[in-house]
């Protein structure tokens, strides 16, 4: 088989379906998005807490994928979830809504990105946003209420995510009813990518024309082409030029060959390893696993980044959290039967219900911890049950120092890259955590969450005080593990380890593009979903745009000089 596309899109998580979804508005070019994995058509996909299930282990919605053993987590491997199937990630995550803050994006345009500051990138979150506190209105300066992404707050939140925002105002931090709004720092609720309900990722805002049983999964455009169960195994190149892929579809390879360009948004471990495997990256790892070189190119696989995170948990008699109980039992199956009938109750919870934005130290311009108030226990992943009910809160470091990298394992796609965050290789990432665990305690012992008692899991003994910081230290290495949010490996910029350029083209070959979180040259200040989808959007006009301004500039210039 051998067909042909104006543009192959390769990876239908947040970005990709955000580029394809509006490629295929804006025009009648035809337009191939090629998907390793399955439909999102699943109740588990649609329903938030979903996310329960399909988190914990690999399988057919969830890569599932493990790091290289870290020395600053004790020698432990890491565990990396990434969404598979239509949706990517935004399929299986907490649906959080966060952007992070302007000084991020500044900071990326400082350092070369043109076209990415925070006055380029406010007008793509927004088009893109359908937010339900202004919804239908396009006319607030910082949110959206017409775009195709639906955020909303929590229809039934649970009452101990109160507990938690009162408790930490009593500790000391304002409250904050917009994480998004002028300031982040603070404590309050999350909003959520849902809609009535129910889960809204990234394939139904931009694929399916909002009908989650689209099963076309086009959105009634015939010239958008939606191919799942396809593996891509390489780009292939005319010379220098990308032309198309190899790709493994229904048993058998398949050449698809692209008019204009390739668009990788395999995301921060897959678009470095398809770039790999196809020839593009270091010069001397590629020969070492017998790949040909067709452009040396340092940077691919550098510039790893990602939340590492640490929690305290706490278990406590109350069923209103969730946890494993006969009484618990009872209730999860009345509020399951709840969902089918009103789309509310227990079932729309995203666990990570409420959170804060706080400064490890008071001279920080922003804050550079986060907070995710859990109302479970959510031990490793949710990869290990502890009986009965309880709460936890997660602390995340927001702009680590530390740097890690993908490789190959080999050229084979179908096998899994090798993983190395180096997780606290800066010595001043543990510091970060450290302040952050004291605040959680702090909070923890404040009376809205004081009164219901109960005994923390691992930490009960544990002195967070300053007196004992050497066993805070060791509790951080024997737990510490991601809170999903890698980025980087293809890094955006100018400079020779740059993989990139700001128009998203990767440097030294043509035709050729990757669109998705690994290109961001630094973590922005919270979770990754929301910026990932402004990629997607931002792509698009640097695609349809671009070309046409700089043919105004050369004409311009043209008529200058016969002037």
């Amino acid at each position: 088989m051998e067909a042909i596309f104006d543009y192959l899109v390769v990876g239908a998580g947040s970005a990709g379906c955000a580029l394809a979804g509006r490629l295929a508005d804006s025009g009648t070019d035809s337009i191939g998005l090629l998907e390793t994995g399955g439909h999102d058509h699943h109740v588990l996909v649609r329903t938030p807490a979903g996310c329960g299930a399909m988190l914990p282990r690999a399988g057919r919605r969830n890569y599932g994928y493990e790091t290289v053993p870290q020395a600053g987590l004790d020698g432990r491997r890491g565990y990396q979830p990434r969404g598979r199937g239509l949706g990517g990630s935004s399929s299986i995550n907490a649906m959080i809504y966060m952007r992070g803050r302007p000084a991020d994006y500044d900071g990326w345009a400082a350092a070369g990105c043109d076209g990415w500051s925070w006055d380029d990138v406010l007008p793509v979150f927004r088009r893109a946003e359908c937010n339900a506190r202004v919804a239908g209105h396009d006319d607030d300066p910082l949110h959206g209420g017409t775009g195709p992404l639906h955020v909303s707050d929590l229809c039934s939140p649970n009452p101990f995510g109160q507990h938690f925002i009162d408790a930490a105002e009593l500790a000391g931090l304002p409250r904050n009813d917009d994480f998004n709004g002028d300031e982040q720092e603070g404590a309050g609720w999350y909003q959520v990518t849902q809609h009535n309900g129910e889960r809204w990722n990234a394939a139904r805002a931009y694929l399916h024309g909002g009908n989650v049983r689209d099963r076309a999964c086009n959105g009634g455009r015939s010239h958008l082409h939606v191919l799942t169960g396809t593996q891509v195994l390489r780009i292939l190149f005319e010379g220098r030029r990308a032309v198309g892929v190899l790709a493994r579809r229904d048993g058998a390879e398949v050449v698809l060959r692209a008019r204009r360009e390739v668009i990788v948004s395999a995301g921060a471990f897959g678009s470095p390893q398809l770039l790999m495997a196809s020839g593009i990256g270091p010069a001397a790892h590629l020969r070492g696993h017998g790949v040909a070189v067709v452009h040396d190119l340092p940077g691919v696989g550098e510039n790893l980044q990602d939340h590492l995170d640490v929690i305290l948990h706490k278990r406590v008699a109350a069923t209103a959290l969730f946890g494993v109980s006969l009484a618990g039992a009872w209730r999860l199956l009345a509020e399951m039967r709840r969902y089918r009938r009103e789309n509310a109750g227990m079932m729309t919870s995203n666990f990570a219900e409420a959170g804060a934005f706080v400064r490890s130290r008071p001279d920080l311009d922003e804050p550079d911890l986060q907070l995710h108030f859990v109302v479970g226990m959510a031990d490793n992943h949710m990869r290990r049950v502890n009986r009965g009910h309880g709460y936890s809160c997660h602390v995340c470091l927001l702009r680590p120092r530390s740097r890690g990298v993908v490789r190959l394992v080999s050229a084979d796609m179908r096998e899994a890259p090798a993983i190395d965050p180096r997780y606290l290789s800066d010595p001043e990432d543990m510091e970060g955590m450290v302040t952050g665990l004291r605040i959680v305690r702090a909070i923890f012992d404040q009376p809205p969450l004081a009164a219901f008692g109960g005994r923390e899991l691992y930490s009960a003994d544990l002195r967070l005080d300053g007196s004992d910081d050497d066993a805070v230290r060791a509790l951080i290495r024997r737990q510490a593990d991601t809170i999903y949010h890698p980025v980087g490996t293809c890094r955006m910029g100018m400079d020779p380890l740059a993989v990139v350029d700001p128009q998203l083209r990767v440097r030294g070959v043509e035709g050729l593009r990757v669109v998705d979180a690994s290109i961001m040259p630094t973590l922005v200040g919270g979770n990754t979903n929301a910026p990932a989808i402004m990629i997607g959007e931002r792509a698009h006009d640097l695609i349809r745009y671009a070309p046409r301004v700089t043919l105004r500039i050369r004409e311009s210039v043209a008529g200058v000089a016969a002037d």
